[in-house]
């Protein structure tokens, strides 16, 4: 966990909240991206 930005893992919270915000109305003007969420796993290598 401390490798991450966020310094700490994550959990099925932070993938449903995800997924919540792709099936809504806030993300209609969203297309064609990758969401990554890695808490900044990536960013860190």
């Amino acid at each position: 966990a401390r490798m991450t930005v966020m310094k700490r893992f994550g959990d099925a919270d932070d993938i449903a909240w995800a997924a919540v915000y792709l099936a809504s109305d806030e993300a209609k003007f969203v297309t064609g991206q990758v969401l990554s969420p890695n808490g900044g796993y990536v960013m860190s290598q």
